[in-house]
């Protein structure tokens, strides 16, 4: 089947480049590219999850004030 996709000049002449580099026609390399996205052939790896490393129910700041941490964290930075 024969169709028309409109993509930006800058990614076709990569492409082109692409396929050019491995030996294939532009045709071939935007099958492959199809099929690995509708086939779902690319690697998935597990979501990140950011581990939960607050420190007590109230966090670390429990008796701080955004100032004072803010100054603890610059201190003997800059100014």
């Amino acid at each position: 089947m024969k169709t028309t996709v409109e993509i930006a000049d800058s990614l076709f002449e990569e492409a082109r480049a692409c396929a050019d580099s491995r030996g294939v026609s532009f045709r071939n390399l935007v099958e492959e590219g199809l099929r690995t996205v509708v086939g779902g052939r690319q690697k998935r790896g597990r979501r990140f999850r950011l581990r939960d490393c607050s420190f007590g129910p109230a966090g670390a700041a429990k008796h701080v004030s955004w100032d004072e941490m803010r100054t603890a964290i610059y201190e003997g930075r800059g100014e």
